[in-house]
């Protein structure tokens, strides 16, 4: 067997089926959009993924999976159009209030998701896909995002396979399937005949983000779903002793940022 004999996009999904981290409802999304316009427009993060988009000779832009609008309303700035699509109509909604009051009049907002036809989505010189690459076949979102893009690309993608650190998971005594980590995505790309960068950034991580308990909680059955009473105990404990004394330090989560070149 060579490398070329391996099918690294079945590979993804069969491992995404059994993965214990599941996908979100566009209702969930609705549910956790105030929340996080909160929080996303002042996390590292924004800083650390723009500060690798070269936007040089680019008018346009698509922004799959906008969420409230953490790059859309920076990039914006910068662009002559901006074309934010999310699945999520509360999303959207707080985008689109978020634009206003900032008086950035030239984001489009689309409500679609990877399963929709894009056949009414505009092409566009730069194509990011920012943390949302969530998707049952990973070949099909990518060429998805390549065919509407001119000149470049570029998504991110967690490291690690899992949405909770080994210490948390250890403090639950949980065990679980991880996701497919991001080096599926390269390999598909390279299957693809695409060949990607890599780079890695930053974002807060559950100790610096959440200052009370109950936040902390929610934030946990967020990424794994419905928790036990004895993990919720578990849990209680961990922020008491471990987290809640954590406040001086900064806790990071890394991403890959893979991007390429039309």
């Amino acid at each position: 067997m060579t490398f070329e004999d391996i099918d690294f996009n079945e590979l993804y999904i069969k491992q995404k089926e059994k993965s214990t981290f599941k996908m979100k409802s566009q209702e969930a999304w609705d549910k956790k959009a105030v929340t996080m316009n909160k929080r996303v427009h002042n996390s590292i993060y924004n800083d650390e993924f723009l500060a690798l988009v070269d936007i040089s000779a680019c008018e346009t832009l698509l922004d799959v999976g906008c969420g409230v609008g953490n790059l859309s309303l920076k990039l914006a700035q910068k662009l002559k159009e901006v074309n934010s699509l999310d699945y999520s109509l509360g999303m959207l909604e707080i985008l689109e209030q978020n634009a206003k009051e900032k008086e950035i009049n030239n984001i489009n907002t689309i409500n679609k998701s990877w399963y929709d036809s894009w056949d009414d989505v505009p092409n566009t010189d730069i194509v990011i896909a920012s943390r949302s690459m969530e998707v049952t076949n990973m070949k099909e979102a990518l060429l998805k995002l390549d065919n509407k893009a001119k000149k470049r690309v570029y998504i991110s993608y967690k490291v690690g396979g899992s949405f909770l650190s080994d210490e948390i998971l250890e403090a639950m005594q949980k065990k679980v399937i991880k996701k497919p980590d991001y080096i599926y995505v390269l390999n598909i790309l390279y299957s693809l005949g695409i060949n990607a960068k890599v780079n890695f950034v930053r974002s807060e991580g559950r100790n610096t983000v959440y200052t009370s308990k109950e936040d902390f909680i929610k934030s946990v059955s967020w990424s794994i779903g419905d928790l036990s009473k004895d993990e919720i105990i578990s849990l209680e404990k961990y922020y008491e002793e471990v987290i809640k004394h954590k406040e001086e330090t900064v806790d990071y989560v890394k991403w890959a940022v893979i991007s390429w070149d039309k």
